[in-house]
């Protein structure tokens, strides 16, 4: 068997520097570019005419670089947030999905120069072009962005100096459909998807004034820079002979702007910022914090609040759904029993995007309404379920007790039924509510700042999620540990009186 070992192991090391060359070699030819398709078109999107193919500017781009280091393009789906943590991870070799340049990026990323001049834009509705012509004019106002992009900074700071009140989404579509259903008053982001939501809603209009500019760029691992120098030749080569302007005028985005940044671009020596940037450069890892602490300490709040109401309702209509499941008739008990498997069956994400967005038509709940109800809908199905096992599992002796003792059903459950399954469906309870306290972090998909989604900010914006992550885990710690010491301090006390 030893012989039979030796035997083996030195062809188990060929073949796995054999495997490893190859990897390099398919890697050596491949370009490995990363971006987010959802972001849709002209960025990068599914072709219409053909779902497998991908279409957009950035396809473009990442097309005539790979093509220009005798490479073949491959795609990496990354969503937009994680791109920047993903292209220090090394996942892929550039990401290019509407990048914004900034200060802070450069510091932590190979940037390229920037291929893309944009302005930020304020959008209205088209009745109010004369009331909010810019940001100044919307104080109290509700103003939608994306998270961690130039125009939540440039939102931020509106919310600081002209008390404008930043709401974040997800996505880029679902701004500009709340602003034409009125549920916030403006969008800022970029001209891009602003003339695409105007397109979608033709009752906005962009206002003229100048929001804010940014560039779209390139982003690498740190240690690249050698290859994020050969991407700027190709760049700047393209810049010269107008490979570049063919991509854009082909998705009709070409405009003066261009030519003034390619002249800058092919006379500066480096990858440093285009001037004009407005970002702000990057805070140290304790400043950071420091700013960021009490946004983090209020979503908390946010958190705690929610939950709990959320609890209380999961609470009261669980007893209800139980109630029902045991009494009812049977007509009752089928459609109570077809919401627990529906409501069970389907996940909370879909739940809220239907609650939130889908019957928007029919009605407009506000955020904080819509994610109470659809998170307390959601655990009452599973409530009611911990509560018909408890009432179910009181022993039958008791109940036929209190029938010989004359009491009505109602009282036999307040009495005798109730206050036993309570206790024997504390524990699962007490689980049901930190469950609830963490599933609470996806309401931030319809525009909800909560605990998770300011955490998210946060590290998309100092660039690391160690530090974040680690005030957040011990955020939702200090929310959920008092809770589950009190549940076993009552079990406790009541097994000593039984």
């Amino acid at each position: 068997m030893k012989l039979l070992s030796r035997a083996v192991w030195p062809l188990v090391v060929a073949a796995a520097i054999w495997d490893a060359h190859a990897a390099f070699a398919q890697t050596a030819s491949e370009l490995r570019w990363g971006g987010d398709a959802e972001g849709g078109a002209p960025f990068v999107e599914a072709d219409p005419a053909d779902p497998a193919r991908l279409a957009g500017f950035d396809v473009e781009v990442a097309g005539l670089i790979a093509r220009e280091l005798g490479r073949a393009p491959r795609f990496v789906q990354v969503a937009f947030t994680s791109l920047d943590a993903s292209a220090a991870r090394g996942d892929f070799d550039i990401g290019l999905s509407g990048v914004e340049d900034s200060p802070a990026r450069r510091s932590r990323l190979a940037v390229t120069i920037p291929y893309y001049e944009f302005r930020e834009r304020l959008t209205v509705r088209g009745a109010d072009r004369d009331r909010f012509r810019t940001l100044a004019d919307l104080r109290g106002r509700r103003v939608a962005t994306l998270g961690a992009t130039l125009a939540y900074d440039l939102l931020v700071a509106a919310e600081r100096d002209d008390g404008v009140v930043p709401v974040t989404y997800e996505d880029d579509i679902h701004p500009y459909s709340d602003l034409a259903l009125g549920r916030v008053d403006a969008v800022v982001l970029d001209e891009v998807l602003a003339a695409r939501g105007i397109r979608r809603n033709p009752g906005l209009v962009s206002q003229p004034a100048e929001v804010g500019v940014g560039h779209y760029v390139g982003v690498l691992a740190p240690m690249s820079t050698m290859l994020r120098d050969r991407v700027n030749d190709v760049l700047r080569a393209a810049m010269l002979d107008g490979r570049l302007e063919a991509i854009f005028r082909r998705w009709n985005m070409w405009n003066e702007d261009q030519p003034r940044l390619y002249a800058r671009a092919l006379a500066g020596g480096g990858a440093e910022p285009v001037p004009g940037s407005t970002a702000a450069p990057s805070p140290g890892a304790w400043e950071a914090t420091r700013r960021y602490l009490p946004s983090l300490l209020q979503a908390a709040l946010i958190t705690l609040v929610l939950s709990c109401a959320a609890m209380g309702l999961a609470v009261g209509l669980g007893a209800l759904i139980a109630s029902g499941r045991v009494y009812g008739t049977r007509p009752v008990r089928a459609a109570l029993t077809a919401y627990v498997e529906v409501m069970r069956g389907t996940p909370l994400l879909l739940q809220l995007f239907v609650l939130y967005f889908g019957l928007a038509s029919l009605v407009q709940l506000p955020a904080m309404l819509a994610a109470l109800i659809g998170l307390g809908l959601n655990y009452a199905a599973y409530e009611s379920e911990i509560y018909r096992g408890a009432l179910e599992a009181v022993p039958l002796g008791q109940l036929d007790a209190a029938r010989t003792l004359g009491f009505s059903t109602v009282q036999t459950l307040a009495l005798v039924r109730g206050p036993q399954a309570f206790r024997l469906a504390l524990a699962p309870m007490t689980n049901d509510f930190v469950a609830l306290l963490k599933d609470s972090s996806l309401v931030s998909v319809i525009t909800v700042v909560e605990l998770t989604k300011q955490t998210s900010i946060f590290a998309a914006n100092s660039g690391s999620w160690l530090l974040p992550g680690a005030l957040c885990a011990a955020a939702y710690l200090a929310l959920s540990l008092p809770l589950a010491r009190v549940a076993r301090r009552l079990e406790r006390r009541w097994r000593r009186d039984g």
